[in-house]
């Protein structure tokens, strides 16, 4: 154990000191080029080739040739390849649960209208061509790709970003409120504006922000990466266009009731469905329900490698449905699938079966908080409990009252430090002594904090309850049984306090809308920033997205109609993020930035009980072109950040 611990920790100091001096660096100056078009290698539209299986297609009569499918030559974008130029065909092949596990695949394969670089400190264009920024950051001129296809054949033109802001975004057809990063903020008054976005022509438009909006792509990269549809599909459903009984016609025959939740899936979750157009590498190809859910490529996908070959290298991605998480395990180890990613859980039985296995493990840092921990719900509907989350000494309590020390040895295999949520040393926003805050096992003086709180009568089971004689019963709702192990611990530690502890697990879906109607006391959920100028959503509270600020989030996103106000140190974070959105220069977007991860140290509303862990990538030996020094952060899209179309497998 202790062999594997160590080589894990070089793995993941190596990785830790590579993002820190590249993804984990302070933000830069926003540049300001005149042209900030991608310059694509230079290749003969005559050299560039296609997977044998197109080309089939195309001898066949049934698919255009690959020129009349591509962009014009200079807007076909060339994606760097990690080790070599790869070879066509074979399957990825993963294990999936089921549509409610869509965003895996979903990240995975996502095409962004702005990426983050490798380096994480800047976006890149991706399906923009370029852009073109005014020198107060108000006016940003982007330009599409000429001749771009969506998967269909149809052309990706500004039309296609036009309909989606105007009707599905600012109109919230798919269940979303506009994304912040459409707002500019008055630096005087805080008022907000929103954006204006026009069409100049085929393959530009404009957004124009009424005050500096510095940041703006960065966010967009983050809050609204899709920022486009297809509209000649939408047109076909919405019943703005089509009328209400139409759109409950269409919603009834794709085997929905409402047609609020169809316009969600289609608008929002569209990668799932094979009816949908898309820009991907891959495309969808039958009913995500199915034992085998399969995505084939895309003939239309617009990047090539250096050498003109059409991405992607491999043919299909194969998603076998699984019932129980182990069956992940088992049928990497077995080779079912070939290429997988885990948690630091199952790094030792993944070490000791690589060369068996014929895989090998790859570990990405994380940018994360803990890797075990709880979050307690600040606007929990039950008065007491609110109370008593409310009040900084019981989160204390539940701090001190557990020992780290053995969380990190069961719940990690001891490849966590035994550390508070913080975050990591390294990352933007790292503030010193953070992690041993409230770190070290005191359960004496974590009864004494609980007798002063008022928590001095027990029922007959010894159990803890409120003042005024009613049931103190701390509920910890999940989305999946993955963390058994932690929860089995945690209800020791909390039940030798004298406080009784219930876990309840429920699928991701009803989880989901627990959350969002304010139902989830306490969770596990982690948190994991990059840089809260670039990804607020978990440590500001915009809208309903993770369980410790509950209603406050959706307070803001419904503009004081629905929801709970925020007071306190919460509403004073709300008015610093104002102030990021409202800064004139990178320098001050750190300063306000900084105040709000300090007020996270001051308050501790997410109680870590271990440090982070890497996310350990388990690639076949024959998959080839996988990175192993980048940081997987949902900002950057996990598993995406490596750029899946040009995985390949080597024969």
């Amino acid at each position: 154990m202790k062999r594997n611990k160590s080589f894990i920790l070089l793995l993941v100091i190596m990785a830790l000191v590579m993002a820190a001096c590249s993804n984990n660096a302070a933000p830069k100056e926003a540049e300001k080029p005149k042209d900030n078009t991608d310059k694509p290698v230079e290749t003969a539209q005559s050299d560039v080739k296609e997977a044998p299986m197109l080309t089939a297609l195309v001898t066949a009569g049934t698919l255009p040739k690959l020129e009349e499918r591509m962009p014009v030559q200079s807007d076909i974008m060339v994606q760097e390849v990690v080790d070599e130029i790869g070879t066509y065909g074979g399957d990825w092949k993963m294990p999936w649960t089921g549509p409610g596990d869509k965003w895996g695949v979903g990240m995975a394969t996502e095409e962004a209208l702005f990426r983050f670089n490798k380096t994480g400190d800047k976006v890149e264009p991706n399906v923009a061509k370029g852009y073109e920024v005014n020198d107060d950051s108000t006016v940003f001129t982007i330009h599409l790709r000429e001749g771009m296809k969506w998967s269909d054949g149809v052309p990706f033109t500004a039309d296609d970003v036009l309909f989606y802001w105007e009707h599905m975004l600012t109109k919230e057809t798919f269940g979303k409120k506009i994304y912040d990063a459409y707002y500019s903020v008055d630096p005087a008054t805080g008022n907000k504006a929103l954006a204006e976005v026009k069409k100049v022509n085929d393959y530009t438009f404009t957004v124009t922000h009424k005050y500096p909006n510095v940041q703006f792509l960065e966010r967009v990269a983050i809050d609204n990466k899709w920022f486009f549809a297809p509209a000649h599909f939408h047109k076909t459903i919405l019943p703005e266009l089509v009328g209400d009984a139409k759109t409950l016609e269409i919603t009834k025959q794709w085997g929905y009731e409402d047609p609020k939740v169809f316009l969600v899936e289609t608008g929002y979750y569209d990668w799932i469905h094979y009816q949908i157009p898309t820009i991907r590498a891959w495309v969808p190809k039958n009913d995500p329900n199915s034992d085998q859910f399969i995505y084939e490529r895309n003939p239309y996908y617009w990047k090539t490698d250096a050498e003109g070959k059409q991405l992607p290298y491999m043919d299909r991605i194969v998603m076998t449905k699984i019932q129980d998480p182990s069956q992940k395990l088992l049928g990497t180890l077995s080779g079912d699938y070939n290429l997988v990613t885990f948690d630091s859980k199952d790094f030792t039985v993944l070490k000791e079966n690589e060369k068996k296995g014929d895989f090998r493990v790859i570990p990405w840092t994380q940018p994360t908080w803990s890797s075990a921990g709880v979050q307690l719900n600040q606007t929990t509907p039950d008065p007491n409990l609110r109370k008593l989350f409310q009040d900084i000494r019981f989160r204390e309590a539940l701090s001190i009252g557990v020992d780290r020390v053995e969380i990190s040895e069961i719940v990690t295999n001891g490849l966590a430090d035994p550390i508070q949520a913080s975050v990591p040393e390294g990352v933007i926003g790292y503030q010193e002594g953070w992690a041993k805050q409230w770190a070290e096992y005191d359960p004496e003086r974590a009864n004494q904090i609980l007798d002063e709180l008022g928590l001095t009568k027990r029922d007959k089971n010894n159990f803890r309850i409120f003042a005024d004689g009613s049931d103190l019963t701390l509920d910890i709702v999940e989305g999946s049984p993955d963390n058994a192990a932690f929860l089995e611990l945690l209800k020791k530690y909390y039940e030798n306090l004298g406080l009784k502890l219930n876990v309840k697990v429920v699928d991701s879906g009803t989880q989901f809308d627990l959350k969002y109607a304010n139902k989830i006391p306490m969770h596990t959920e982690n948190i994991s920033v990059a840089n809260v100028a670039f990804r607020p959503d978990t440590l500001v509270p915009l809208r309903v997205i993770t369980p410790w600020f509950g209603h406050y989030g959706l307070y803001s996103s419904s503009g004081g109609k629905e929801g709970e106000k925020p007071e306190g140190d919460v509403a004073l974070i709300l008015q610093l993020w104002d102030k990021v959105k409202a800064s004139k220069s990178v320098d001050e977007i750190n300063q306000y930035s900084n105040e709000i991860v300090k007020l996270h140290m001051k308050n501790q509303w997410v109680i870590g009980y271990a440090g982070p862990t890497p996310v350990l990538i388990t690639a076949s030996n024959s998959v080839r072109n996988v990175p192993s020094n980048l940081v997987w952060a949902d900002e950057y899209r996990t598993l995406g950040h490596g750029h899946p179309s040009q995985f390949y497998i080597k024969q």
